[in-house]
């Protein structure tokens, strides 16, 4: 689309609100010119106020909600409109879960032209404090304070929060309690800016079957000299910390981690279980950020694999073995590869913890591996993929296409690339049976979805 704004910054106009983006603004078009519009909900006439315009699309902000969305709500967290966490809280659960719905229905059809049916999407009970894990950057204000809590949207700059309405309540006590306290202690912040500074984040997790914690402080260098100070702190604030465990990132930059790791007090890991499989967590392993969504899921792919007990199964992207080993209760036999040699190290781990024999994992591209495995005579029946959001590797894909599983169950994070990659894998010889959406991410916009396909 290449056009001229019918419309000017500044401009007032009364609109339609159509849809919702990936960040969580209304869409209203003016002659067919898209208007993205911060905090309208579809379904709604807004009067707006024209803040940008730009060739194909302009920002504009609501002044006045003309006639309101029924499932519009007041935003129950008092952070909502500065904090970049959650993109949807004005939003009713309900309408929540039928907006995703309705985009991975859309996506499918639009981007994937699939025609299978995509169900209504499966949601939580209590939708709340379900994050099992929380990144807490710190840093000092213009006055020298220090504060801690989540970035505004689309920026470096820190909401200082108390508590957060989907977080546990032990990072809750981190951004409140134990900010003060290491104020107290001198701990001073890290700076991006100045490269100046000690603590840079915060991370707390917990086992949710468990009720274990771990709290991992990531400074920028390993010479702590309050550490024995800071460790009490924690102690006495969270009754059921198991590990404090300390990361150096010496680097600027905004990964949160750096290579070097140390329990300062306690255990190596803390545990957890989704279903009836164990995980141990160290603190930079990969775990899934919502335990209760996540057996949802993964029981969702057990269902679409259709198991007997006898069916060689493989796992691509297989991280630490998750998906795997809910598999390994149904299957002969389960085949996991992944690219990271650590997540391999835990997927081994893991599948001892549990005491099954019927796993193999190794570790390098599933593209190069999966192949290989076939020439050695190693094939599968099904075929499971958990990809990141950028998708399938395009060469894993017309593997899938050459060596035909009867069966592939896709998991995914991102519905615009299951859209893709499920367009290729049909033009390859397989029909999408049906698409499940699971709710991983309450009052944001993310969706994931399973989608099951059949060798025709």
């Amino acid at each position: 689309m290449n056009m001229s704004a019918p419309i000017k910054k500044n401009d007032r106009q009364t609109v339609y609100i159509e849809d919702l983006t990936h960040d969580g603004n209304g869409v209203a078009k003016i002659d067919g010119y898209p208007l993205f519009i911060q905090g309208a909900l579809p379904g709604e006439t807004a009067e707006i106020h024209v803040m940008k315009t730009l060739k194909n699309y302009g920002f504009a902000k609501v002044v006045n909600i003309l006639e309101k969305s029924p499932d519009r709500v007041e935003a129950p967290c008092v952070y909502f409109s500065q904090c970049g966490g959650c993109q949807l809280q004005h939003l009713s659960y309900e309408g929540q879960l039928k907006w995703k719905q309705n985009m991975v229905a859309n996506v499918m059809k639009r981007l994937g032209k699939i025609d299978a049916p995509v169900h209504p999407v499966k949601g939580m009970e209590e939708p709340w404090h379900y994050r099992n894990k929380s990144q807490i950057p710190f840093a000092q204000n213009e006055s020298g304070q220090m504060v801690a809590g989540f970035y505004k949207t689309k920026s470096h700059s820190i909401v200082d929060m108390e508590r957060c309405l989907i977080q546990t309540g032990e990072a809750d006590v981190v951004m409140a309690d134990l900010k003060r306290e290491l104020e107290i202690l001198g701990v001073r912040p890290y700076d991006e800016k100045s490269h100046q500074g000690m603590l840079r984040h915060v991370v707390v997790r917990k086992g949710r079957a468990t009720g274990e914690v771990m709290v991992v402080l990531v400074t920028k260098s390993k010479k702590f000299p309050q550490a024995s100070a800071v460790i009490e702190k924690i102690r006495a604030l969270i009754p059921n910390v198991t590990s404090i465990v300390q990361n150096v990132n010496g680097e600027k930059t905004n990964v949160i981690f750096g290579n070097d790791t140390f329990t300062l007090w306690g255990k190596d890991t803390i545990e957890d279980t989704i279903g009836n499989v164990r995980f141990e967590i160290s603190a930079r392993s990969f775990y899934q950020v919502n335990p209760v969504q996540t057996e949802v899921l993964y029981k969702q792919a057990l269902d679409y694999a259709q198991l007997t007990g006898n069916e060689r199964v493989i796992d691509a992207y297989c991280g630490i073995g998750s998906i795997s080993l809910f598999l390994a209760q149904k299957a002969g036999h389960v085949m996991g590869v992944e690219i990271v040699e650590q997540a391999i190290e835990d997927a081994k781990r893991n599948a001892a913890l549990n005491g099954f024999t019927n796993t193999y994992f190794e570790a390098g591209p599933a593209e190069e591996v999966i192949p290989r495995w076939y020439k050695e005579g190693k094939e599968a029946d099904v075929l499971v993929v958990d990809p990141p959001r950028k998708g399938c590797d395009e060469a894993l894909l017309s593997t899938i296409i050459e060596q035909k599983p009867k069966r592939v169950v896709y998991v995914s994070c991102n519905p615009a690339t299951l859209a893709r990659d499920l367009r290729i894998l049909e033009d390859g010889g397989y029909k999408t049976q049906e698409v499940q959406p699971v709710d991983m991410f309450p009052h944001t916009t993310h969706c994931e979805a399973v989608a099951w396909l059949e060798l025709v």
